[in-house]
């Protein structure tokens, strides 16, 4: 595994995607609108919001453009993925501030010597004067080891393009661990 190699997946990413890269601590929940300080119902799921547990080494960059934000992510993870999760977890929720959100799992591509899983996200935020936006995220999360990588795409209901959803983050993971494993 070489997190380094992150970096040449962003060529998948489609025409006309702007790259950055991203802050030391990266995680799906915070990717889906969450920032850090988030609760989990029931609590147990929130390890699937951040798969990486806190953890501080994350390499990994964003690409915004037509289709959505993309985020692709490698962090150190001392933890593997409980099987039971797949089990309790399989609709979940989290709530930080005026943000709450479901989580439901879905269908994850199979990534060799992995475990995988797959997250549909739909959140919604109260602003002022009690105006709701609302948002949806697609994951992908393969654990390899000492390493977990995960792929989400935040998709805008009001674009006019369509968003690159569930099966361009299950394909951009496979390509992703493919990547990292050299």
């Amino acid at each position: 595994m070489n997190p380094v190699n992150i970096e040449r997946v962003r060529d998948e990413l489609p025409d006309g995607y702007e790259v950055a890269a991203l802050a030391a601590h990266a995680a799906p929940a915070s990717f889906w609108g969450f920032g850090r300080d988030w609760k989990a119902d029931p609590s147990e799921c929130g390890s699937l919001g951040d798969p990486g547990g806190g953890a501080a080494t994350t390499r990994g960059w964003s690409g915004s453009g037509p289709g959505g934000i993309v985020y692709t992510a490698v962090a150190s993870s001392a933890d593997g993925l409980d099987p039971a999760l797949l089990a309790e977890c399989g609709h979940w929720t989290l709530s930080a501030g005026h943000t709450s959100g479901t989580v439901t799992l879905v269908t994850a591509l199979s990534v060799d010597d992995a475990a995988t899983v797959g997250m549909a996200t739909e959140t919604t935020t109260v602003v002022e004067g009690g105006m709701q936006t609302h948002s949806r995220a697609d994951t992908a999360v393969a654990y390899l080891g000492d390493y977990v990588a995960f792929v989400t795409i935040v998709s805008d209901p009001g674009s006019p393009s369509p968003p690159l959803g569930q099966d361009f983050a299950a394909e951009l993971l496979v390509k992703t661990v493919s990547a990292l494993r050299g």
